[in-house]
């Protein structure tokens, strides 16, 4: 599955009829209701409870849910639902979120889930349910002549997860693995080909860093450039800017490579890390040892710091050989998650 521009599509408008907003029932859910923005809490609770039974190992912070119910091109009354209980808890939560840049495919993320405790009752069918219609009529709002993908992810712990989005009608389409870097063995003594600088990221830098990752990944699947809130929310929150860094060939930014710290995660993790959200190298300057550079700086400097482990996440099929970059690199795979989609 691929995500092309064919100039011979019809507009998504033409090809997705718009169902009417399911309505969801269900005996155990006193009210369905739109988040709003004093929701943060709740919902928080909510992904917090699933993270623990379902990747304890990382975990959504209060940050992220304010971002995600707060972005622009996010409209809280048509694009999110809460379950409530009769004792007014919050058990359940979705979203579905497009992100605002479009080049060759549109994008309906179905976010969210089910509290444990109120799992295997059937509320996770009639949520996603909700998404899926809720996401087919934002593509049947497209004038785009592009692919229209709703997307789903399922992580290999969660799989009453899985089972719903293929009861769904989601294809499993991608798979990613967590990779761990034991600090406690030896850095490769790696260095880049020609002139390059590697230095720590700076904020002054954030357009180019911006720039350079969105052109970096235009290759990888299912990819479209950043928002610059979604930008802004990559580098900020658990964001460690000296953890960060680019590398430069002259004044041009060749590559970058973001990190985060969440020390929420450790505990679940069972070990300290850092959590390397990006690597990136533009095509002009792969092939001169950029990237395991780049990976060098952040695994001595998170040595540096006494953690114990770096984490990144890898698509398998990673074009540009991600996963034979990391292995070469000493990192291990620990867990995986599955990419599932349901194509238009």
């Amino acid at each position: 599955m691929t995500s092309t521009v064919d100039a011979s599509l019809p507009p998504l408008r033409d090809r997705v009829s718009a169902p009417p907003t399911y309505r969801p029932q269900h005996a155990e859910v006193a009210e369905w209701r739109p988040a709003r923005a004093d929701d943060v809490d709740a919902v928080h609770t909510v992904l917090r409870a699933m993270d623990g039974a379902d990747h304890p190992n990382y975990l959504t912070t209060r940050e992220e849910v304010e971002e995600e119910l707060g972005y622009s091109f996010v409209d809280l009354q048509a694009d999110t639902l809460l379950a409530v209980a009769p004792d007014g808890r919050v058990v359940a939560a979705g979203i579905v979120l497009e992100p605002p840049r479009q080049e060759t495919l549109v994008r309906e993320f179905m976010n969210g889930g089910v509290h444990p405790d109120a799992r295997g009752r059937g509320i996770g069918r009639e949520l996603l349910a909700w998404q899926r219609t809720r996401g087919e009529q934002k593509l049947a709002a497209s004038d785009k002549r592009l692919p229209g993908w709703l997307v789903g992810y399922a992580d290999r712990r969660a799989e009453d997860r899985r089972r719903l989005l293929q009861a769904g009608g989601f294809e499993a389409v991608r798979y990613f693995q967590t990779m761990e870097r034991d600090l406690a063995v030896p850095i490769p003594d790696v260095s880049p080909t020609g002139e390059v600088r590697i230095e720590p990221y700076r904020p002054e830098l954030a357009d180019v860093v911006h720039a350079v990752r969105d052109d970096a990944f235009r290759d990888h699947w299912g990819s479209q450039p950043l928002s610059d809130e979604q930008f802004t929310a990559l580098t900020t929150g658990t964001f460690v800017a000296a953890l960060s860094f680019v590398a430069l060939v002259d004044d041009d930014v060749a590559g970058v490579l973001l990190t985060d710290v969440s020390e929420e995660d450790w505990p679940g993790q069972g070990f300290s890390s850092s959590y390397v959200s990006t690597v990136a190298v533009t095509r002009q300057y792969r092939g001169r040892r950029i990237a395991p550079t780049l990976l060098r700086a952040v695994l001595e400097a998170s040595a540096a710091r006494g953690l114990d482990k770096v984490v990144l996440d890898v698509d398998t099929d990673n074009p540009t050989g991600a996963l034979g970059l990391y292995t070469g690199m000493g990192f291990v795979t620990t867990q995986s998650e599955t990419g599932m989609v349901r194509a238009y």
